[in-house]
């Protein structure tokens, strides 16, 4: 037959009870969000967080640099949107001109001001290119991630801020009659 000691296992219990009331209240609060990065941490979950948004911002900054490679395009070879604005000017031209003047402002206003604005339209895309391209390759330099950008992105930027630089030149050449001027009439 077995016997026990009734009153040894109770104070036994009290006094574990005691000790854990001790701990609990010996112990430092712990902050959540420390407790959570703790844990992050030891599993591998921050890593997994950081590599993400790496991942997320690369994608960004590939995708700016390809789109400013194709606004670079886009300034050389023109847009509807310019081939639009360019028709309009060359209408409201026709407008003024009706209401008389020299052949020489007839021709300012017809073809002269629409071929000014389809360079303006034009400057505007390689200015956007040009600053997409810019954006990205500096990225690196103002608070980007320590990881290189792929060799893609940074051609992809090059090539935007060449095209943009080049389109940007080839506006201003156009919209100063540098290179192509207005016909004249043959008089003064």
């Amino acid at each position: 037959m077995e016997t026990r000691n009734v009153g040894a296992s109770s104070t036994s219990r009290e006094s574990s009870a005691e000790g854990k009331q001790d701990l609990l209240e010996s112990e430092p609060t712990v902050d959540v969000g420390t407790a959570e990065a703790e844990v992050e941490l030891a599993t591998g979950k921050v890593g997994e967080r950081r590599h993400a948004a790496a991942l997320s911002a690369s994608a960004g900054a590939g995708a700016a640099a390809l789109i400013g490679a194709g606004l670079g395009i886009i300034s050389l070879t023109g847009t509807w949107a310019g081939r639009v604005a360019a028709e309009r000017q060359n209408l409201i031209g026709q407008i003024e001109s009706s209401r008389g003047g020299s052949p020489a402002q007839h021709i300012s206003r017809i073809y002269g001001d629409a071929w000014h604005l389809t360079a303006v339209v034009n400057g505007t895309f390689a200015v956007l290119a040009l600053l997409l391209g810019i954006l990205v390759l500096a990225r690196q330099a103002f608070g980007g991630s320590n990881r290189p950008q792929p060799v893609w992105m940074r051609s992809f930027a090059w090539a935007a801020v060449t095209l943009g630089t080049l389109g940007l030149a080839i506006s201003g050449v156009l919209y100063t009659d540098i290179v192509a001027s207005l016909p004249t009439t043959g008089t003064r």
